[in-house]
């Protein structure tokens, strides 16, 4: 795989970014698969660049990854910070080089931004996540994530 390129989304990369967010949902989390319209709002929301943004990685002329961050303010430091909500990849672009291009790309939209950090979590059994997180020099914080629907 060539050298992989980071951008935002265009508007061509509509479908292409929907089926990786897709995958990412439902086959890499084995969560259910949101109404495709929530999904078109949400990719709708987040191109405008005011709540949140995303980035999408390219290998050999194809989408192969997407990031997201969200921005948001922080009590604790009286600031603004960013949420990297996600960083998936394709099978084929893992260990390419990939998802250190978009966690940089994703890094600089936060300092971009003025945000004062970059903060995210991932799975308790994603082992790899967390080592490449600690090759990109990511502390691993003691807060415990809790949810309700």
């Amino acid at each position: 795989m060539p050298e992989p390129v980071v951008r935002p989304p265009t508007p061509a990369d509509r479908d292409a970014l929907l089926a990786l967010m897709d995958a990412y949902i439902v086959d890499f989390y084995r969560s259910p698969r949101p109404p495709r319209e929530r999904l078109e709002a949400l990719v709708d929301l987040l191109a405008e660049g005011r709540e949140g943004t995303q980035l999408v990685v390219e290998g050999d002329g194809a989408l192969v990854g997407f990031a997201t961050l969200y921005f948001t303010w922080s009590t604790l430091r009286a600031d603004r910070i960013a949420i990297l909500n996600d960083l998936y990849l394709d099978d084929r672009a893992r260990g390419t080089g990939a998802a250190t291009a978009l966690f940089q790309a994703a890094l600089a939209v936060t300092r971009e931004r003025g945000c004062a950090e970059m903060e995210w979590q991932t799975a308790a059994d994603n082992h790899r996540a967390q080592a490449f997180y600690a090759k990109m020099g990511g502390e691993r914080g003691d807060w415990v994530s809790y949810s309700i629907e």
